[in-house]
């Protein structure tokens, strides 16, 4: 992959999906904790683990910015496990 940095537009771009990314891992997890149906359940946690997966390659590119804004390090955990 090209080490380059990356273009103004391209930075931000990448900045809007890992605030989306980051925002839908919040939800899943939240949600998570008042579903009752296994199944979904199980979905929901895959969701969850993908979720994580994007959001380290997306901050790994982000890295590659002329600008940065910090990312949190921690991540929201469920309400109920």
């Amino acid at each position: 992959m090209n080490q380059r940095t990356l273009a103004a537009h391209e930075s931000l771009e990448i900045h809007e999906a890992l605030n989306l990314k980051t925002l839908g891992l919040a939800k899943s997890k939240l949600v998570q904790g008042l579903v009752f149906d296994q199944e979904l359940k199980a979905l929901m946690q895959k969701d969850v683990e993908q979720s994580l997966e994007a959001i380290a390659e997306l901050q790994a590119l982000y890295q590659r910015s002329p600008f940065q804004a910090p990312v949190p390090q921690n991540r929201p955990t469920p309400i109920i496990n």
